[in-house]
């Protein structure tokens, strides 16, 4: 997720900005590792950006990759 972020100019407080904003566009319900969320919201600088995470079975939230779309 770190290096996806940095290609797209990511920080840790723009993937907290996206999930606390953010809605969950797509549900991904074949993984056997668990369902995993598609969450679109802003960054810290307005941007629409994108986060990728599953719950762990501990409720922890994992967070897989971040990445900001063109367009």
């Amino acid at each position: 997720a770190n290096e996806e972020m940095s290609d797209d100019y990511l920080v840790t407080e723009d993937v907290e900005s996206i999930i606390r904003t953010g809605q969950i566009t797509q549900r991904f319900t074949l993984d056997p590792r668990g369902t995993r969320y598609e969450v679109r919201g802003y960054t810290m600088d307005g941007r629409y950006a994108y986060v990728i995470c599953r719950f762990l079975p501990s409720d922890t939230l994992l967070i897989i990759t971040a990445y900001a779309k063109e367009g």
